[in-house]
C-alpha cells in the first residue's frame, strides 16, 4: 500500500545493507518491558538499538531515515504458534514463504511446529529447519520440538536433544497427548531443561468426526460437530499435571469460556500456566460457516458468541497472554472440496496485527496491552530475548499505521496460502515497516 512520500519516506533504502545505520525518527515509540510509551527517535546501528531520544540530523552516507511521525513504532511482533510445513509438505508452505508472509504480516520473529514430514522430533530436522532459515528466511525462525516420537504420543522424543540443537518449546501441537503418563513426565523432563510444554488441548474420543463446534448451528448445517467439552477436558487435565509436577505450561490456541474460565481458576490457585488464543476465536463465531466456507474450517473451532465474549474478557484481565496466529496454511485444492473433507487450517499471519487492532479501537486491549500479548509474552514465556526496545537489544521493529484501513485480499497474500475467513472484510490498521536488526525486509 503507497503512502504519500512526505508522510512517510524511508532515504536511501535500496543502499540498506548489514552495514548501515537506521533513524526512525518522531513516532510513536511503545515499549511496554521498560514501560515506555513517546514521541522519539531510534537509532539503529550494526543490527542493534543504540539509542532511544532525540536525535540530531547525522552526517553519514550509509545513514538511513524512516520518517515516523504519525506512526506507531513497537519491538517487532513474534508469533509463537506458526507451522512452516516444512520438511515434506513445501506445496503447503516453505519456510521462504512462511517468514516472507511473517514479514508481511509485521512480524519478524516465528516459532514455528513440528508437525512436518519428517516430524520434527530429531536433531536432524531441527538442524535442517535453522539452516534453511538461515538462507532463505526472511524473519527469524525458531523451531518447536516434538513431545513425542513421531507426534504418536506413545514415546518422549529426545528433548535434551532437540533442546541443545535449538528448539524453545516443545509440543505435539495438531495433535493432541492422549497418554496422561506420557504428558506428565514430558513435562517433568522440559521443566528440567527450562523448556515450555506447549498443549494441544483436545480430547479425540470427544471430538473424533467432528468438523465445526456442536450446537444449534451444527444441527441446523447438518455437519457434525465439536463439543466444546472436548478442549475443557484436556485443558483441565494439563493444569491438574501442571500442579502435580510444579512445571509450567502453555494452552494453545484457547477457544471456549469453559477453558478462560478454567486457567483464570489455576492462575489464582498459582499453577503456572499461560495460554493463548487466535484472532478468529476473538473476532468470529460459528454463524461464519453458515455458508460451507471451507476458509472457516479451524481446529479448535469457531465457537459461539458467548466464546468470544469470554476470550475477549480473558484477553482483558490477562488470563490469556498471547495473541497468536495458529498459521496453518493449505493448498488451495486441499480447500476446493466439501465442508466435511477439508483439512482444518486457516493463513493468519498477513491479517493478525490488522485484526487485533480491533481490540485497541473498540476499548478491549490498549495499545501497550496488545504489544505485550504479541511481542514481550511471547518473549518471556519462550526466553527469545526479543519483543523489546531498549539499548543493545536486536534491532527488530514494526512500524504500523493504526489508521489505514485495508480490505482484505489474499491474492496479495505472500504465503502461498490464501484461505482466510477475513477476505473481503475491511480491516483497520497495518505493519508498515517490518525491520529485522535495523534492516526494512517489509514495507506497506
Amino acid at each position: 500500500m503507497k503512502r504519500e512520500k512526505e508522510e512517510t519516506n524511508i532515504k536511501n533504502s535500496s543502499l540498506i545493507t548489514n552495514h548501515s545505520s537506521l533513524l526512525i525518527k518522531g513516532g510513536r515509540v511503545i515499549d511496554p518491558s521498560s514501560d515506555l510509551d513517546e514521541v522519539t527517535d531510534i537509532l539503529i546501528e550494526n543490527g542493534k538499538v543504540v539509542k532511544i531520544g532525540k536525535t540530531q540530523e547525522l552526517k553519514s552516507k550509509n545513514l538511513n531515515v524512516i520518517e515516523a511521525k504519525g506512526m506507531i513504532v513497537v519491538p517487532g511482533l513474534i508469533d509463537m504458534h506458526v507451522h512452516l510445513r516444512e520438511p515434506g509438505y513445501e506445496y503447503k508452505e516453505t519456510i521462504k514463504t512462511g517468514t516472507e508472509a511473517a514479514i508481511s504480516g509485521g512480524f519478524t520473529s516465528v516459532c514455528c511446529m513440528p508437525n512436518t514430514n519428517p516430524v520434527n522430533d530429531n536433531r536432524t530436522v531441527t538442524e535442517f529447519i535453522l539452516d534453511k532459515a538461515r538462507a532463505e528466511g526472511s524473519a527469524h525462525v525458531y523451531p518447536i520440538g516434538a513431545i513425542s516420537k513421531g507426534l504418536k504420543g506413545e514415546e518422549i522424543s529426545e528433548m535434551a536433544d532437540l533442546a541443545e540443537a535449538g528448539c524453545v518449546a516443545f509440543s505435539d501441537d495438531g495433535r493432541p497427548v492422549m497418554n496422561s503418563e506420557i504428558m506428565r513426565r514430558a513435562m517433568e523432563y522440559a521443566g528440567a531443561l527450562g523448556i515450555p510444554v506447549i498443549s494441544h488441548c483436545e480430547d479425540i474420543n470427544l471430538s473424533r468426526g467432528g468438523v465445526m463446534n456442536e450446537g444449534f448451528v451444527s444441527t441446523e448445517l447438518g455437519l457434525q460437530g465439536i463439543t466444546r467439552v472436548a478442549e475443557e477436558i484436556a485443558v483441565a487435565r494439563d493444569l491438574l499435571l501442571a500442579e502435580l509436577t510444579g512445571v509450567k505450561i502453555h494452552i494453545a490456541h484457547v477457544s471456549t469460556a469453559g477453558s478462560v474460565r478454567l486457567i483464570k481458576e489455576a492462575k489464582e490457585r498459582g499453577i503456572k500456566v499461560t495460554a493463548e488464543t487466535c484472532p478468529h476465536y476473538f473476532l468470529l463465531t460459528e454463524e461464519f460457516i453458515r455458508g460451507y466456507d471451507t476458509d472457516t474450517k479451524v481446529n479448535p473451532p469457531l465457537r459461539t458468541a458467548e466464546d468470544v465474549k469470554a476470550i475477549r474478557e480473558g484477553l482483558k484481565d490477562g488470563t490469556l497472554d498471547v495473541i497468536a496466529t495458529d498459521h496453518a496454511p493449505h493448498a488451495i485444492a486441499d480447500k476446493m472440496v466439501e465442508f466435511d473433507y477439508a483439512p482444518f487450517g486457516i493463513a493468519g499471519l498477513e491479517t493478525a496485527l490488522s485484526a487485533s487492532l480491533s481490540l485497541v479501537e473498540e476499548g478491549v486491549l490498549t495499545l501497550k496491552e496488545l504489544i505485550e500479548k504479541m511481542a514481550v509474552n511471547p518473549s518471556k514465556i519462550l526466553k527469545l530475548e526479543k519483543g523489546i526496545l531498549k539499548k543493545g537489544a536486536d534491532g527488530d521493529i514494526t512500524i504500523i499505521d493504526i489508521n489505514k484501513e485495508v480490505i482484505v485480499d489474499p491474492a496479495r497474500f505472500k504465503s502461498k496460502c490464501k484461505n482466510t475467513p477475513f477476505k473481503g472484510l475491511k480491516l483497520k490498521g497495518i505493519p508498515l515497516f517490518t525491520i529485522l536488526k535495523g534492516i526494512p525486509k517489509g514495507m506497506h
